[in-house]
């Protein structure tokens, strides 16, 4: 059976999230390795800390084409927290750095009339009923956060959620054919938001069904 691989490029919580996938009794490894990423039925792309050194550590590993290459072939890919940012264009995050430019948007910071980051508890309002990573969640669910930046993607079609934070409204999911994406941390939000990986895993096994 296909295994989802958790790529490995120096960063963030991977553990954390390798372990909550095999909680569902998921195969699932990490790795940075070439053949795993190309055998896996899903790849997963997380991460925590800055957008730059993040697209900097891809660029020195030689994993920005592979993934690229897997992912415009029709693989699926899930971008959780930094890794969600690093599917838009480019960010803005100590200077200008392009990301892998899956779905077009910028990443920006949030303005200082809250406390950044924005961190702790905060629920999530469902756009796109008609999604496929988010089934099993209700409207208003609360999930976990930390982030200081917030992606603005330039079509409103791949937005399948959206949070408030103070006076800002920014999008929190999204899903463009084989590319998902959320802001917030599945792995610490409870088991119920574990439903996100479970939804991505039997995407993933049925894509390479077909």
């Amino acid at each position: 059976m296909k295994n989802l691989v958790v790529i490995n490029y120096g960063m963030g919580n991977l553990f954390s999230v390798f372990k909550a996938i095999r909680h569902l009794n998921i195969p699932v490894k990490i790795s940075d390795k070439k053949k795993d990423i190309q055998n896996a039925a899903g790849l997963i792309l997380p991460g925590v800390g800055a957008f730059k050194d993040a697209m900097n550590e891809i660029h020195k590993r030689k994993l920005f084409n592979i993934i690229k290459n897997e992912v415009e072939k029709g693989k699926p890919l899930l971008g959780i927290c930094l890794g969600f940012q690093l599917l838009f264009t480019k960010s803005y995050e100590f200077g200008i750095c392009s990301g892998f430019d899956f779905i077009k948007g910028n990443v920006v910071r949030f303005r200082k009339e809250r406390k950044v980051p924005h961190m702790g508890w905060n629920s999530v309002k469902i756009i796109n009923l008609r999604n496929r990573i988010l089934k099993g969640i209700k409207n208003d669910t609360y999930f976990y956060f930390v982030h200081s930046y917030y992606v603005v993607p330039l079509e409103k079609k791949v937005v399948l959620t959206t949070t408030k934070y103070g006076r800002t409204e920014f999008v929190s999911a999204v899903e463009k054919l084989n590319i998902f994406g959320v802001q917030f941390h599945p792995e610490k939000s409870g088991e119920n938001a574990l439903l996100i990986y479970k939804n991505f895993y039997e995407i993933s096994i049925n894509n390479n069904k077909g």
